[in-house]
């Protein structure tokens, strides 16, 4: 009776032990889902004021280079900074980082020109082309080609973006060149407004 006795004390324990093993796995467990999804926490947090940076220091870089075309030839500034934030990805894009050309401006003519693929918004939905596009030396030289863009026109008509000269305030600039056919995106002229806003772009427009 006492050997039984002993077995059923053995087993009590033995079972006790088990769960015990058991909580501590899944507590274990548990505080380690918690760390992991901390440092997730953390590392989409550092991402995010990562791009925050770049995307303030572009603007930043850019700002003084519309600031210039505005004051020379008439070109609202948040409009430029807009246009390159957009078209360039805050300057992160290939086109714009190794090649300078912040406004997806194409190539005519004998200029340096690099071939690469883009979106374009046709028969109502998107589809990827190549294009050739202008390369510039700085983004100086990028700034003043877009600026001499809408100053000059095009070879088919030098009046194309007079709208957008004649703009007084970034609504209407943005609507102008959208409705000039300055990109194929149905909806250009609203994404350049919430850049604007977003980045509060029209401080720049008072020099």
């Amino acid at each position: 009776m006492k050997k039984q006795v002993k077995q059923k004390k053995s087993h009590h324990l033995l079972s006790l032990f088990s769960k015990l093993v058991i909580v501590l796995l899944v507590f274990c467990g548990f505080n380690l889902n918690i760390l992991n999804a901390n440092e997730a926490v953390s590392q989409h947090e550092l991402s995010t004021q990562l791009q925050t940076m770049i995307r303030y220091n572009f603007i930043r870089t850019v700002a003084p280079l519309a600031q210039k075309a505005q004051k020379e030839e008439h070109v609202l500034s948040s409009l430029t900074i807009a246009q390159a934030c957009l078209e360039s990805d805050f300057g992160q894009s290939l086109l714009a980082s190794k090649y300078h050309n912040l406004f997806g401006v194409k190539s005519y003519g004998d200029v340096p020109t690099i071939k690469l693929n883009t979106q374009e918004y046709e028969n109502n939905q998107w589809i990827t082309i190549q294009g050739s596009f202008r390369v510039y030396q700085n983004f100086e030289a990028s700034v003043l080609g877009h600026t001499r863009l809408f100053t000059k026109g095009t070879t088919w008509n030098p009046k194309q973006y007079a709208s957008v000269l004649a703009a007084k305030n970034y609504k209407t600039a943005a609507h102008a060149v959208q409705s000039s056919g300055y990109a194929t995106d149905p909806d250009y002229a609203n994404k350049l407004i919430s850049l604007i806003e977003t980045y509060h772009l029209n401080k720049y427009d008072t020099m």
